[in-house]
Protein backbone atom coordinates (compact mmCIF):
# COMPACT_ATOMS: atom_id res chain seq x y z
CA UNK A 1 0.00 0.00 0.00
CA UNK A 2 1.00 3.56 -1.05
CA UNK A 3 1.29 6.85 1.14
CA UNK A 4 -1.31 8.53 -1.13
CA UNK A 5 -3.81 5.08 -0.30
CA UNK A 6 -3.05 5.46 3.47
CA UNK A 7 -3.50 8.87 4.05
CA UNK A 8 -6.92 8.97 1.92
CA UNK A 9 -8.16 5.70 3.97
CA UNK A 10 -7.09 7.57 7.05
CA UNK A 11 -8.74 10.87 6.68
CA UNK A 12 -11.73 8.93 5.23
CA UNK A 13 -11.95 7.43 9.24
CA UNK A 14 -12.14 10.75 10.36
CA UNK A 15 -14.89 11.62 8.26
CA UNK A 16 -16.55 8.56 9.38
CA UNK A 17 -15.74 9.23 13.17
CA UNK A 18 -17.23 12.82 12.60
CA UNK A 19 -20.08 11.81 10.81
CA UNK A 20 -21.13 9.02 13.41
CA UNK A 21 -20.39 11.73 16.37
CA UNK A 22 -22.43 14.38 14.23
CA UNK A 23 -25.21 11.69 13.37
CA UNK A 24 -25.60 10.57 17.12
CA UNK A 25 -25.74 14.48 18.38
CA UNK A 26 -28.54 15.23 15.95
CA UNK A 27 -30.36 12.02 17.04
CA UNK A 28 -29.76 13.11 20.28
CA UNK A 29 -28.01 10.27 22.16
CA UNK A 30 -24.93 11.67 23.05
CA UNK A 31 -24.29 15.59 24.28
CA UNK A 32 -20.66 17.13 23.74
CA UNK A 33 -19.65 20.50 25.51
CA UNK A 34 -18.72 22.89 22.85
CA UNK A 35 -14.30 22.47 23.16
CA UNK A 36 -13.42 25.75 20.95
CA UNK A 37 -15.75 28.13 20.91
CA UNK A 38 -15.92 31.83 19.04
CA UNK A 39 -19.53 32.79 19.29
CA UNK A 40 -22.04 32.02 21.67
CA UNK A 41 -21.88 28.73 21.97
CA UNK A 42 -24.25 26.09 24.17
CA UNK A 43 -24.64 22.27 24.26
CA UNK A 44 -26.35 20.64 21.45
CA UNK A 45 -29.56 19.59 23.28
CA UNK A 46 -33.10 17.75 21.82
CA UNK A 47 -33.36 16.55 17.82
CA UNK A 48 -31.73 18.16 15.27
CA UNK A 49 -32.75 17.08 12.03
CA UNK A 50 -30.14 18.86 9.97
CA UNK A 51 -27.09 17.26 11.77
CA UNK A 52 -29.07 14.04 10.96
CA UNK A 53 -28.59 14.64 7.60
CA UNK A 54 -24.87 16.02 7.77
CA UNK A 55 -23.81 13.29 9.81
CA UNK A 56 -25.55 10.52 7.64
CA UNK A 57 -24.17 11.87 4.01
CA UNK A 58 -20.40 12.57 6.37
CA UNK A 59 -20.37 8.86 7.67
CA UNK A 60 -21.93 7.59 3.99
CA UNK A 61 -19.34 9.27 1.81
CA UNK A 62 -16.33 8.13 4.34
CA UNK A 63 -17.07 4.50 4.31
CA UNK A 64 -17.44 4.97 0.46
CA UNK A 65 -14.18 6.65 0.03
CA UNK A 66 -12.64 3.83 2.40
CA UNK A 67 -14.29 0.57 0.72
CA UNK A 68 -13.32 1.73 -2.92
CA UNK A 69 -9.96 2.24 -1.36
CA UNK A 70 -9.48 -1.18 0.01
CA UNK A 71 -11.00 -3.01 -2.66
CA UNK A 72 -8.32 -1.16 -5.16
CA UNK A 73 -5.47 -3.37 -6.20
Amino acid sequence: MNIKRILVIFMSAILIGLGTLWLLQGLDIIHIKPILCFADCDVMSGKSSLWQVVGTITLIIGLVVVYINIKQK
